[in-house]
């Protein structure tokens, strides 16, 4: 499959895709994102969701990325154990067609962990390849599943998942602390405090009751039990991403919606972090792959 004329790269996850048509000179040139996610794909469905793809940006090769190679996804595509490079995800492309590649996920063990990232994988290393991380770092990449990924020599050496995301929204339907919970988290003096309580203590259950019997006893503020209450969750986040032996920079990557709330968190935490555009990313490392698919 030669990519050289032009192809449409897929970052497809759990509930929605985004595509972009890439022309021959590698730059963007048409895009959409919708909620047609792979749980709204039924089974023996994906071949006519991809040529949903085609009808809105060409009759183009595919390059997929994301939960689409996942057991759950279109066709499965196996994971690369670390350390895993931008070549090594290029050479491991399973073909779901004459014209369809899906990039695989990445997998760590070691250290009594195991751990498995999909999509993230392109962003990462996108971000290594186009000079925005450097060969060694730390990589923090906000989502429903944080990753805290250890960059070294280019390639991704070890990474941790914290269920961040998941957990405030399980929290956010199903919790006590629904009905306090509606308000978008932002940086302030509310997340701030959250952040640092988290830093210092090891008491995340215990505290999270507490925003709930603090606004019930006049103690603080409703509006703030949002902010407080991200800022304990993503503080304990951090506490586990920090504790490792990478120094210097922190690049936070993903959308600015939580990069920002990261890199606040990371700053309390006594780090500089350096915020990244996920989307940019994406791309930077898609073309890599392209690039070595098209020699």
């Amino acid at each position: 499959m030669d990519l050289k004329e032009g192809f449409i790269a897929v970052d497809w996850g759990t509930t929605n895709r985004r595509a972009y048509r890439i022309d021959p000179s590698g730059a963007c040139a048409q895009e959409f994102e919708d909620a047609k996610g792979i749980l709204s794909v039924g089974a023996g469905e994906f071949p006519g969701a991809v040529a949903e793809i085609r009808t809105r940006l060409g009759d183009l090769p595919l390059l997929l990325a994301g939960m689409i190679g996942s057991n759950r996804g279109w066709v499965e595509a196996k994971y690369v154990a670390c350390p895993a490079g931008i070549d090594d995800l290029a050479e491991a492309l399973v073909w779901a067609g004459e014209r369809e590649a899906i990039v695989p996920g990445v997998s760590y063990v070691g250290d009594g962990r195991a751990d498995v990232m999909r999509g993230e994988e392109v962003q990462l290393l996108g971000a290594v390849v186009a000079g925005h991380v450097p060969r060694r770092a730390l990589v923090c990449h906000p989502g429903t599943h944080n990753k805290w990924v250890h960059v070294d020599k280019s390639r991704i050496a070890s990474f941790r998942t914290v269920m961040t995301g998941e957990l405030f929204n399980l929290l956010k339907q199903h919790s006590i602390l629904a009905d306090l919970l509606g308000a978008e988290a932002e940086p302030g003096e509310a997340f701030e405090r959250g952040v640092t309580h988290a830093l210092e203590n090891a008491d995340l259950p215990a505290e999270l009751f507490a925003v709930r019997a603090r606004v019930l006893l006049g103690e603080a503020r409703p509006e703030d039990a949002a902010s407080y209450a991200s800022g304990l969750l993503i503080g304990s986040d951090v506490r586990i991403g920090l504790s490792g032996l990478v120094p210097g920079d922190v690049f936070v990557m993903g959308s600015p919606k939580l990069t920002c709330l990261y890199a606040a968190a990371i700053r309390t935490a006594g780090r500089e972090a350096i915020e990244l555009d996920g989307e940019e990313s994406f791309l930077a490392g898609i073309r890599k792959i392209a690039e070595r698919i098209s020699k």
